[in-house]
């Protein structure tokens, strides 16, 4: 039998992937203006552990909004990027390691582009200030449907409990639901990020 969960991750996956290209690309302009138009708030370390310095994000893959523009306005901005690694010992979680343009890079056993793997440029989770995150759903309670692996609440999961790193997710708007059915190891969001808005949660 189908799970609910996994019901409306078809359905959105469905949703996302019927956007066309021109939709998409105006998305991911729109995410990026969306991150410059509230980059002050991201700046201020007080206002809802948005400050940042130290921000992991992540390659598109298979419908995802795309980071491209994103990464580039947080280039701009003189932020320290790191893109995620499968973790080559701990099955099931992700490291963090340190991209700039000439990184580089290989294909993962999901196709997904990472840095090739360096120890000298990893940085632990718990010394991140940011970790933007793909999702297939959300809601206004700041729940994050993934794609069922696991890899973000498992890695998230390390983080100790007064920990500052702001989760933040990444979407397109077609992408909220009424609520996503959450599970007791899910890791809830300090904030979402689209194209028309952000949205920010007390945690």
């Amino acid at each position: 039998m189908i799970s609910e969960r996994q019901q409306l991750r078809t359905m959105i996956r469905q949703r996302r992937n019927a956007l066309s290209p021109v939709a998409q690309q105006q998305a991911a302009q729109g995410l990026a203006l969306q991150f410059t138009q509230h980059l002050a708030l991201f700046d201020t370390p007080q206002t809802d552990k948005l400050a940042m310095q130290h921000v992991a994000i992540y390659l598109t893959h298979e419908g995802e909004i795309d980071t491209a523009p994103l990464i580039a306005a947080l280039q701009a901005a003189g932020k320290t990027l790191y893109l995620p690694v499968l973790h080559p010992f701990a099955p099931g979680f992700l490291i963090f390691q340190r991209y700039e343009p000439n990184t580089p890079m290989r294909q993962n056993r999901f196709g997904i582009a990472e840095p090739m793997l360096n120890c000298h440029e990893i940085k632990p989770v718990a010394e991140l200030d940011s970790i933007f995150t793909p999702l297939v759903a959300f809601d206004l309670q700041g729940q994050r449907l993934g794609m069922g692996g696991g890899f973000y609440d498992r890695t998230l999961a390390q983080l100790p409990a007064n920990h500052r790193c702001a989760i933040i997710g990444l979407a397109h708007d077609c992408q909220l639901v009424d609520t996503v059915p959450n599970e007791p190891w899910d890791h809830p969001l300090s904030a979402i990020l689209t194209p028309s808005r952000l949205y920010t949660f007390k945690r």
